[in-house]
């Protein structure tokens, strides 16, 4: 097979495909084409290889990868090596032998309050010639802790999609291809509206403008990378030091949504909410698609499993009372 271009039209030739059958696949397609890239980088000839999708799979500029996170990878090229087979019927299908089955959910890192103000202020740091990549930052990472977005929701914000007169965000066709409605805090609006003002000052925008936008050279007012964010926030977490608690390798960006939910759930408890009658409107905050992927917490977090336990010990204190 000629790498550069056979793999490339064969990935497309896979992706139209799928799509044709209502599968929209935006992050394996993007990851078949960085494989494609990778291949052709290692000068890669003939049919696919275990050990070239394996490499591929440990391979990330950013981040050192875990077992879990590497099995990961290189599932997503599975069904794509079997379809092509048909075509190349010496292509290998990689399995679990590799780096082993794919875990199930581990425990994330929840932020105490107290480091969430740290990374705030480590972004207001953050060196810029005008001003506004701190802002960008300190910002972007405020608004995820605050209102519970995935890091691609946040970066997919328009400036429309920002109603600041209302207090709420437009969420638009997120993870399974949901759209929500967000209330914010008057807090997060006054820290959106302070963004925009330091962001008027720098570029020109309109309502198709991502909210978030570069602060350098040509990046300037163009919208932010997913690695580029994940880049400066890796670099700030190192420089805070903090000790992990969750089991991904490292506080991650995703982490400050779980930190949300599980904020949310605990202030519910404190304040006697039924919390099985108020998961609903959480799933729903979240954008999950079922509400048993919003009780994961319940039972993932250990703030939440202590919580979860002495409300059982009360309830089997009842059962004896009663008896």
């Amino acid at each position: 097979m000629n790498v550069t271009m056979d793999l490339q039209a064969k990935i497309n030739d896979y992706l139209a495909e799928r799509r044709s059958m209502g599968f929209k696949l935006a992050n394996m397609g993007a990851a078949l084409v960085n494989f494609a890239r990778f291949a052709a980088n290692r000068s890669h000839h003939g049919p696919l290889t275990t050990t070239l999708m394996a490499d591929w799979a440990r391979h990330d500029t950013i981040v050192l990868l875990s077992l879990g996170a590497q099995a990961r990878r290189l599932a997503i090229l599975r069904p794509f090596t079997q379809w092509l087979r048909q075509f190349e019927p010496l292509t290998e299908i990689p399995d679990e032998s590799v780096f082993g089955p794919i875990p199930g959910r581990v425990a994330p890192h929840i932020y105490h309050d107290c480091e969430i103000v740290e990374l705030l202020a480590a972004a207001r740091g953050l060196e810029a010639k005008n001003g506004l990549r701190a802002a960008t930052y300190e910002t972007l990472f405020g608004l995820i802790a605050s209102a519970g977005l995935r890091i691609s929701e946040a970066l997919k914000l328009l400036d429309s999609d920002v109603d600041l007169q209302a207090g709420t965000l437009t969420v638009r066709l997120s993870k399974f291809a949901k759209t929500r409605l967000l209330p914010l805090h008057p807090s997060t609006v006054d820290a959106l509206a302070r963004y925009r003002r330091i962001r008027g000052r720098k570029i020109s925008t309109t309502d198709e403008t991502t909210f978030f936008v570069g602060n350098r050279g040509k990046r300037l007012g163009q919208p932010l990378s997913d690695r580029q964010v994940h880049r400066v926030f890796i670099q700030l977490r190192d420089q805070l030091g903090w000790v992990d608690r969750g089991c991904h390798g490292g506080p991650r960006i995703h982490d400050l949504r779980h930190s949300f939910a599980v904020r949310r759930v605990m202030l519910w408890h404190e304040q006697g909410i039924n919390i099985d009658q108020a998961m609903l409107s959480l799933s729903t905050y979240l954008g999950h698609a079922r509400i048993t992927d919003t009780y994961w917490y319940l039972t993932g977090v250990p703030e939440l499993m202590a919580l979860a336990g002495a409300k059982f010990m009360q309830f089997t204190e009842m059962e004896v009372d009663d008896a």
